[in-house]
This record gives structure tokens, C-alpha cells and sequence, in this order.
């Protein structure tokens, strides 16, 4: 039976904290909130970190902290952002890689970002992805709208197959500029996606529930939390991002699709080992 890999992003770089209370902005309030929603069924957690007055950071060392504590506290996958905030410099966005995760997003191709553009030229997603090969990070490839698994599939084409040897996407659904939040858009972008890939769906905003049921219908993956959406329900704010992951973990269930353990999700994604100070460990 396939079972659904459930990630959670619990920051983004968006939020504004004073709107959002719960957001975890602190290194401590990060562990904490992946120890919660580990127990709740999330396998990875996507990191983005904050400095001390609550804004979005690259900062490596506090990146690297917050990779090292969530290790020590929980057994989930750690990704990594490398998009940050759509203003952050390319150079920034490269040396997060140097926190050691086990994952990072590689995001493929410029989107328009509500008013921003996000941008992501073919020279800096080549730079990634090969430096993700020779660094043993494992790629998480964001499609933003379909053009861009033609995008990805160059990078594999011309660089040859990700570390840890297994592709997998995840769609990023209903930003403003992007692909829409519809089961008819998931459906030809996976169409798109090589038949070896596995994907999860990201649904924002509103479009979270849409979106996870339409990903369960068709094979894919769920990925939650209050990076992508605030609002648990209309009129309803979100109270913490361990509930995501609980409504993702029950959808799953009902689909007959029980939540994938850790261990299983890094055998999915081709992280078989847990990796420690830059080396990987059994």
C-alpha cells in the first residue's frame, strides 16, 4: 500500500509574527514544533529561520543551529529553504547548503510572487543542483507552474540523476502568479513530472484542503503548514502547525493512505542515513 509522506513548513519567510502569534520564529519554538507535529505524522520539516526581531534570516550559523537542534529533538528529514525571501541575493540562497541538511528546496523557475517576482535563473538552479550532488543534499525540486518540469527535467538530463538517486517534487499551488489551486492543473503537471518521480502538493491559502484532497486522489504527497496558510478554517486562524499535520495525517488515513514513519520517508526520498556535523551516520 502506498503510504503519504506528510511535511510540514512551519515559518516561511512571509508572515508577519504579530499577525500570526503561533508562528514558530525561535530556534526553540522550531524544535518544539517539530517535536509536535512528528508525533502528530509529519516526517520532514522544511526549514526557514528568523533573526531576533522576527524577520527572515540566511543566516548559516542560525540556520546550522536550528539544523543541529532538530536533529537532536526529533527524527525528522531536515530540509532546508533555499529560496528565503524573494529579496534575498543568490549568493545567500547558495550558502545555506553549508547547515548540512539532509534536503533543500530547489526551486525551477522565476514565478511572479504576488507583487515580487521569486527569482530563480537557470544559472543559479544549475549551480544548486550540482552543488546539492556533490554535497549529498537531496534535492526537492518546487514547481510553481508547468513550464517548470521542463526545467527540472533539464537539470536531470544535463546533470544527471539527484544524490540519493530518487526525484521527488513538490507542487506549489495557488500563488498568485503561479499554477491555480485546481485538480485539473495538479493532474498535467504530474502528467508532466518523469514516471519515476514521487511529488506532494502545497496548497495556499484556502486551496489547503482542495488541494490535499486532490493530491491523495491521485498518488501524491501532502505538504502543510503555516508558511503556506494561516487560516485553519473560514473565520478560523490557524493554533498551531501540529494541527496541520493532524488534519493531513487523518486525510490520509481516510484515504487508506496511513502517514509514512521517518524511516520510510528517507528510504522514499533516497536519505537512508542520518547525517551529523556534515557526515552521514548510521
Amino acid at each position: 500500500m502506498l503510504g503519504t509522506l506528510i511535511s510540514v513548513a512551519p515559518t516561511g519567510a512571509e508572515s508577519d509574527p504579530r499577525d500570526a502569534p503561533s508562528l514558530p520564529v525561535t530556534v526553540e519554538a522550531l524544535v518544539q514544533t517539530g517535536i509536535e507535529c512528528q508525533s502528530e505524522g509529519a516526517a520532514l520539516i522544511h526549514v526557514h529561520v528568523r533573526d531576533a526581531a522576527g524577520q527572515p534570516s540566511l543566516d548559516v550559523g542560525l540556520l546550522t543551529a536550528a539544523v543541529d537542534a532538530l536533529r537532536e529533538a526529533t527524527d525528522l528529514v531536515v530540509q532546508v529553504s533555499t529560496g528565503g525571501s524573494v529579496s534575498d541575493p543568490l549568493e545567500a540562497r547558495l550558502a545555506v547548503l553549508d547547515s548540512n541538511p539532509d534536503s533543500c528546496s530547489l526551486s525551477c523557475g522565476t514565478v511572479n510572487f504576488g507583487n515580487d517576482v521569486f527569482m530563480n535563473p537557470w544559472p543559479f538552479m544549475a549551480e544548486l543542483y550540482q552543488q546539492t550532488q556533490q554535497r549529498d543534499i537531496v534535492p526537492e525540486f518546487e514547481i510553481f507552474d508547468l513550464g517548470q518540469v521542463t526545467a527540472m527535467r533539464r537539470l536531470l538530463d544535463k546533470f544527471g540523476p539527484p544524490s540519493g538517486g530518487s526525484v521527488h517534487a513538490d507542487l506549489v499551488m495557488g500563488v498568485p502568479g503561479g499554477m491555480p489551486a485546481t485538480t485539473a492543473a495538479l493532474v498535467a503537471v504530474v502528467q508532466a513530472l518523469p514516471p519515476e518521480a514521487s511529488w506532494s502538493a502545497t496548497g495556499v491559502g484556502r486551496s489547503s484542503v482542495p488541494v490535499m484532497l486532490a493530491s491523495l486522489s491521485c498518488g501524491g504527497h501532502l505538504r502543510v503548514g503555516m508558511e503556506d496558510t494561516l487560516t485553519y478554517s473560514p473565520g478560523r486562524a490557524v493554533v498551531s502547525n501540529a494541527e496541520l499535520v493532524t488534519r493531513a495525517a487523518t486525510l490520509a488515513e481516510v484515504a487508506l493512505r496511513p502517514r509514512l514513519t521517518t524511516e520510510e520517508a528517507r528510504i522514499m526520498l533516497g536519505i537512508s542515513e542520518r547525517r551529523v556535523r556534515g557526515e552521514a551516520v548510521s
